[in-house]
Order: structure tokens, then C-alpha cells, then sequence
């Protein structure tokens, strides 16, 4: 008789399981599932299923599809915001935003021209090799990063220090999201607290 393995863990399957059982348990069924789901989209999962998704213009000018119709959106009023997977479907504007709230201690760190000739400045990279495993990407212009993590930030702030352009925000903003991550970023987000407070 064959032994039979979880597809995701490799572990023994329990002997009472059901004759079509994938997974030992149902932890390795969301992990499983999730997998897939990062194997084909970057973002994180916790982001995906926030409600808090906007389409915006090449002007980076927020807006709503709710309901099919494309009006200006705000970073402010939920009623304007939408689900992932209905800015994913859209073809509205240029791209996806994602609004940040004061609920859910998701922040964004912005790193403004963080590149020069195509390589990571040097005051850029010194903050990325600061950085937890987190979710990081390329900003529309490609010329920037865009660092996704937990943290809190109370007000957001514009840094400018030498060569250093640096913004930080936690609510009232919505940030473009590209989904191209920077140098294989993981798609979870970190606790960034130690980082921000480093730049504050």
C-alpha cells in the first residue's frame, strides 16, 4: 500500500483521511493555497484582502471603479475605495493604488529617486540593507521604492537629508502599487517600526 503525502508539507497524510485528501491539515491547505497565490501575484496577501484598493491616472490622480463607473476616488472616503480583485480587472487609468489607513498599521516607506544609471544610490541602499524581510518594489518611474511593511508613523513626513528624498506615511494617503518587486522581495510584510524610527 502507498503511503500518501501532504502536497504541501510532505508529511504522512492521518490514516482516516478521505480518499481524495491533498493536505495533512487544513493549515497546509491555506498555506498551499496562498503559495499559489503569491507564485502568480507578488503583493501580499495582507494587502489583497483589504478593501482599500484605487485605480489612478498617469497623473497619479486616484479613482474608483465601484460599480463599473470610473469617478474620482480620495484617500479618505472608504465609499470610493474598492477590493483587489475589481482594480485588477479594471483597465481604468494607468495602474493600481492602495489607500492607507489609520486601522490597519500598514505603512509605506517612499524612497524618491533611489536610483541612478539604473544602480541603487548609495543612501538607498543603506536603508534597504536595514530592512526585515518585507515587500518592496520599483515605483512607476522606475526610479524609486516603494517599501510595504507594519509600523506606525502618527503624521507623514518628507525627509530630505543630502542626496536623500525619503517619504513615510501610515493613513490619508494612497500609494501607487506597480507589483514588480525590487531583488526577489518576499510578498509579507515586516514590522518596519526600528526602521522608521531610524528615519525620523
Amino acid at each position: 500500500m502507498t503511503t500518501k503525502r501532504c502536497e504541501h508539507c510532505r508529511g504522512t497524510l492521518p490514516v482516516l483521511a478521505r480518499a481524495h485528501a491533498r493536505y495533512c491539515s487544513g493549515r497546509c491547505r491555506t498555506a498551499a493555497c496562498r503559495s499559489r497565490q503569491k507564485a502568480s501575484d507578488p503583493v501580499p496577501v495582507a494587502m489583497m484582502r483589504r478593501r482599500q484598493w484605487v485605480r489612478h491616472t498617469g497623473r497619479k490622480v486616484p479613482l474608483s471603479v465601484n460599480g463599473g463607473r470610473v469617478t474620482p476616488a480620495s484617500s479618505t472616503d472608504p465609499s470610493s475605495w474598492c477590493t483587489y480583485r475589481t482594480v485588477r480587472r479594471s483597465t481604468a487609468g494607468a495602474g493600481l493604488g492602495f489607500v492607507l489607513t489609520s486601522e490597519d498599521r500598514l505603512v509605506c516607506i517612499d524612497l524618491d529617486h533611489a536610483f541612478v544609471d539604473g544602480e541603487l544610490r548609495p543612501w538607498a541602499r543603506a536603508i534597504m540593507e536595514k530592512l526585515p524581510p518585507t515587500y518592496v518594489e520599483v515605483s512607476p518611474s522606475g526610479t524609486g521604492l516603494h517599501i510595504w511593511g507594519r509600523g506606525s508613523v502618527g503624521r507623514g513626513r518628507k525627509l530630505r537629508r543630502g542626496e536623500a528624498a525619503i517619504e513615510v506615511y501610515d493613513w490619508g494617503r494612497y500609494i501607487t502599487v506597480t507589483r514588480q518587486p525590487f531583488e526577489g522581495a518576499p510578498s509579507k510584510l515586516a514590522d518596519l517600526s526600528r526602521v522608521i524610527a531610524d528615519l525620523l
